[in-house]
């Protein structure tokens, strides 16, 4: 009995570990389902922002709504100790380009830390890149374009001097 007990506890792991890695790998991937979102959608924005940077020290989502420019107000605990500004930068920028690419309404994101607060408009984020984040239809793609932008001589910094 304990022979057939052992095999069928270790397939019923296995099974339960694969499971799991297929839904974290299946939220995090399908992110784009939300394209085309409004601020008004509650529940469309909460959802993109849980999948999106530093999501677990979210504090507080505001979406204003009330009269455009419409925007969005994510207010963070405090984020890891060693967590620099460089870090927290390249958070907001992350985050907003995501943001921009998949809600169409809304014209600027602010981003408050317990010690900054940065403030991004969808104008200045799309200048910035070269393009309109709303015309992005596929997530490797923005990842792309993040990436290119990190790595080109338009470093972080440079995007929040003003």
């Amino acid at each position: 009995m304990k022979r057939m007990l052992i095999p069928f506890m270790a397939v019923a792991c296995l099974v339960l570990i694969w499971t799991g890695y297929s839904q974290h790998a299946d939220s995090k991937t399908d992110v784009f389902r939300y394209k085309h979102s409004y601020v008004g959608d509650n529940s469309a924005v909460g959802n993109i922002v849980k999948q999106l940077a530093h999501h677990q020290e979210l504090h507080q989502i505001e979406l204003e709504t009330k009269q455009t420019p419409y925007g969005i107000h994510l207010t963070y605990q405090e984020i890891d100790a060693e967590a620099v500004e460089q870090e927290i930068k390249e958070t907001v920028l992350y985050n907003a380009t995501y943001l921009f690419a998949l809600v169409d309404n809304v014209d600027h994101i602010t981003f408050t830390f317990p010690d900054n607060a940065y403030t991004v408009t969808r104008a200045t984020l799309d200048g910035w890149y070269n393009t309109q984040l709303s015309t992005v239809e596929q997530e490797q793609d923005l990842k792309k374009l993040i990436q290119d932008h990190l790595k080109s001589d338009k470093s972080v910094n440079q995007f929040f001097v003003h």
